[in-house]
């Protein structure tokens, strides 16, 4: 019991270790890009929290087996390296017991993988598209900050608001447009300059932008002329129609919902989904015999081999997957024979580095003699 505890602890916290330091750098590379989207105005400012939440579950799925797989090279290539191992297997401690030990850790991460991968990934997905859709379908006052240059929903004109008071209504309001002829040339400039003004939307969901009391400054880019023009009033539309719910992605339906769909996309998707789980216990047969290492060599001495299989194997699932999304795979064959294959690496690696293994070898050696 007490040299189960230790291997399971050696092997968890090395993969918890991993596992922060992964979710860190893919957690900063996604904030860089959700600040970039929110700084663009696809967004307002508060929601950034929030998406970055959203996209949690799924990066958890996704790298928890890898931070498994570098866990165990990394926990039990240090124990070969400075021959604990040997003492281990000294005392009686054989091979198999190691790998039930491994798999012990490895049943508790794919439970918790296959959790987010098929239910809490989706959730976060659809709760992502809800949000964005709710965020479209808001108002344009919404979306309009005070002291930034924006875009308006239909891109025909940008605006620049210096304050927003409190009944929403907007102050100081400047409006560049850039209308494009019938052959798609900008044939005018127009812009606009009122003291006030205010956002409405009707019953289809189109919303317009009501000026008062200001100036247009228009040019003819083709004439050269130049007006100007005041006015007590004036109104342009800034969204053409209400926004229509989008369409879902297969990665934000509910798995139970896409098992009963017979198209070959979301059979792709629900082998995708379950990838992740099954192959941390395929993972894990790898992992172990290639964390055996000669004390000479160091603990990271099989890690850049190791990395090259975890990428060709997930590489190869990723080609699969196209191909069923194409319709070149058949949902019947779809990713198991890459499982299957990585599944025969895997135990072919443990029982050749295994004393067992290496019985069996030299009996099939003698058998041919």
């Amino acid at each position: 019991m007490i040299i189960f505890r230790y291997l399971l602890n050696e092997v968890g916290r090395t993969q918890l270790g991993v596992f922060f330091v992964l979710m860190t750098i893919f957690i900063s590379q996604k904030f860089v890009r959700i600040l970039g989207d929110a700084s663009d105005g696809d967004f307002p400012a508060q929601m950034v929290i929030t998406f970055m939440g959203l996209t949690i579950p799924h990066l958890m799925g996704i790298l928890l087996p890898l931070s498994l797989f570098l866990g165990i090279l990394l926990a039990y290539g240090r124990i070969y390296a400075e021959n604990e191992m040997t003492v281990l297997h000294a005392c009686g401690v054989s091979e198999w017991y190691v790998v039930r030990v491994t798999l012990v850790i490895a049943f508790i991460t794919a439970v918790i993988t296959g959790a987010f991968t098929l239910y809490l990934s989706p959730l976060a997905a659809e709760t992502e598209y809800q949000v964005k859709e709710q965020l479209s379908k808001d108002v344009g006052i919404a979306a309009l900050s005070a002291g930034r240059f924006q875009k308006t929903n239909n891109d025909e004109a940008v605006v620049f608001i210096e304050k927003i008071n409190d009944n929403n209504e907007l102050e100081k309001v400047f409006v560049a447009q850039l209308p494009k002829g019938d052959d798609g040339k900008q044939d005018q400039v127009n812009v606009i300059y009122a003291a006030k003004g205010k956002v409405i939307e009707d019953e289809s969901g189109a919303q317009r932008l009501i000026l008062d009391m200001g100036n247009r400054y228009q040019k003819n880019n083709i004439s050269k002329e130049f007006q100007t023009l005041s006015f007590a009033n004036y109104e342009m539309q800034i969204k053409d129609q209400k926004v229509e719910e989008r369409l879902r992605k297969l990665s934000a339906i509910p798995t139970l919902e896409l098992l009963t769909d017979p198209s070959h996309e979301a059979a792709a998707e629900v082998q995708w989904r379950l990838s992740f789980p099954l192959s941390v216990f395929i993972l894990t047969l790898i992992a172990v015999p290639l964390s055996v290492v000669n004390p000479r060599q160091g603990k990271f001495a099989k890690m850049f081999p190791a990395l090259m299989m975890f990428l060709g194997y997930f590489i190869l699932l990723t080609s699969a997957r196209s191909a069923m999304d194409d319709g070149k795979i058949a949902p019947e064959v779809g990713l198991w024979p890459i499982h299957l294959t990585a599944l025969f690496l895997g135990w072919s690696l443990l029982i050749k580095s295994r004393g067992s293994g290496k019985r069996l070898k030299a009996r099939m050696s003698r058998g041919k003699s």
